[in-house]
């Protein structure tokens, strides 16, 4: 019998909540949050006195601010912490001005590159952010503060619905892509168009001619490594690099981007989802400072 393969939801990533059980929040100073609301998915962080306690990454509804709340109430789980004794939150990503409990919104690129400071360290110079809907490349100080930056967001192909696109049409978990896409003796012709849509019509045509799944892959996630080079390239690539975003999971993408480049992606010791929240809970700890320097 035939598996039935039409309930299944090929796309959907992994969504997932932490806290840290060793951290006393009730001892901080600062309790401090960023909730960044992006096209496919979500993140709240929550900071104590600077340090990461708590994060949510879930996948981002219709509406931006029920998003927003959802994604802060994850976080805030099993904590004790409520939204009241958070003491100032920042808005970012593409729903940044409709998180209707943030006290500031700032830009995606500014709080990845923050974001990106704090995971990686003070010598990261180069972020590229792989999105669900764009693309960014960006040049950092030692301050995790933004140099110069290009962004593509002209379409979904090298991004993370065009992956869900590609696992949806293909049957492959999107967790089991990026590996399925190195299972092949020598790398395929990539995939010639940039539009997720006739790259996705190219694909199938493929599979008719009788392409293995793992090589249609292979084509794909090479033409979407060779995009974003072309997009690093273009600004001007300095050591340290690294990749944030839900792209930077799929290893077949980031194996390719690494051989392209001639450079190694420094390995993430924290969820790449949450950089954007993250840069957003350290720039409301940072202005809440401010403020009180000013009374």
């Amino acid at each position: 019998m035939a598996e039935d393969t039409t309930s299944k939801e090929y796309w959907r990533w992994t969504e997932s909540n932490w806290h840290d059980p060793d951290i006393d929040w009730k001892e901080g100073d600062i309790i401090s949050a960023g909730v960044d609301v992006g096209s496919v998915s979500s993140q709240a962080v929550i900071m104590v006195d600077g340090k990461l306690y708590a994060y949510s990454n879930m996948r981002t509804g219709s509406d931006s601010p029920k998003s927003a709340e959802n994604a802060m109430d994850w976080a805030l789980e099993g904590t004790g912490i409520t939204l009241d004794d958070v003491l100032y939150v920042v808005g970012t990503g593409y729903g940044r001005v409709n998180v209707p409990f943030a006290k500031r919104a700032i830009t995606e690129i500014a709080c990845h590159a923050r974001g990106a400071n704090f995971m990686y360290g003070p010598t990261i110079r180069t972020v590229l952010d792989m999105g669900g809907q764009d693309c960014k490349a960006i040049r950092v100080d030692q301050k995790g503060k933004v140099v110069s930056f290009l962004m593509n967001d002209k379409c979904a192909a090298g991004t993370g619905r065009g992956m869900e696109v590609f696992a949806d049409l293909l049957g492959v978990h999107i967790t089991e892509v990026g590996d399925m896409s190195l299972q092949v003796e020598e790398e395929p012709p990539m995939v010639s168009s940039t539009c997720v849509v006739f790259a996705k019509s190219e694909a199938s045509a493929l599979l008719r001619e009788g392409w293995p799944k793992e090589k249609v892959l292979a084509a794909y996630c090479l033409a979407m490594a060779h995009r974003v080079v072309g997009l690093l390239e273009r600004l001007g690539i300095e050591e340290d690099f690294a990749i944030t975003g839900g792209i930077a999971k799929n290893i077949g993408i980031v194996s390719r981007i690494e051989k392209e480049l001639g450079i190694k992606a420094l390995k993430p010791s924290l969820d790449t989802q949450i950089a954007g929240a993250l840069g957003g809970a350290l720039f409301a700890r940072a202005l809440l400072q401010k403020e009180r320097k000013k009374k």
